[in-house]
């Protein structure tokens, strides 16, 4: 039971409604590219910020037009509505606002005077996972407009990899012998990532899983229902 199966049949307005989703997808890239070069990359927080929030502003605006739109597809089409498809939207349009929010956390961490692009260790494994996480919304934005079930389940196999890895690299700031600035900011980037990739994950089970599964990756896999 997938997305693809409750689509109606050449209905533009729930099509409008995946191409709001795919275009919030991506403007949330935009706002973590730019998060993220401030933190790592050495770009100025203060140059960035103006973008990154009025990026952030679109999102929301976008969210919201979701919304309204579903309401009157509702509205006009009564008992003929594509209830399931709205239900999917409006939990999946929440993943995708959420995933700009915690980019916005990250530029919030270089406003606050961090600067990991001079850290001496793990420079490598950080833009590594920088750019690992770029392209996963990215690619979550093109596999969600394709409809891309295989893809799908292939990235959502590799994610639970991923969110493991970065609970690991969490507790392990825990026993860091670096200085405490950079361990904490480790940790909150490294959780920030962590949550990043569950919300992009969450999206990507609208296109294999059924209604009551969505949000299935905002639960640790000990907590989820089988």
């Amino acid at each position: 039971m997938v997305l693809e199966f409750f689509r109606g049949k050449a209905d533009q307005e729930l099509e409008a409604v995946e191409q709001t989703i795919r275009e919030m997808l991506l403007n949330c890239r935009h706002t973590f590219d730019l998060a993220i070069n401030a933190l790592l990359g050495g770009a100025d927080p203060s140059i960035v910020g103006p973008d990154i929030r009025a990026t952030d502003r679109k999102v929301n605006k976008a969210e919201r037009a979701v919304r309204s739109d579903l309401v009157v597809h509702a509205s006009v089409r009564g008992s003929n509505a594509d209830m399931p498809f709205m239900l999917i939207s409006m939990s999946i349009v929440k993943d995708a606002e959420r995933i700009g929010d915690y980019a916005k956390n990250i530029w919030d961490l270089a406003d606050a005077g961090v600067n990991l692009s001079e850290v001496a260790e793990g420079l490598d494994e950080l833009l590594r996972h920088r750019d690992r996480t770029s392209q996963l919304i990215a690619t979550t934005a093109t596999v969600f407009a394709d409809r891309d079930a295989g893809e799908a389940h292939s990235i959502l196999e590799e994610g639970d990899v991923w969110q493991d890895e970065y609970d690991d690299i969490i507790i392990a700031q825990l026993s860091s012998e670096g200085s405490t600035e950079h361990a904490v900011a480790r940790a909150l980037l490294y959780r920030y990532l962590k949550r990043i990739t569950a919300h992009a994950l969450n999206v990507l089970t609208s296109l294999v899983m059924p209604i009551h599964r969505l949000d299935y990756y905002d639960e640790a896999k000990a907590d989820r229902e089988a």
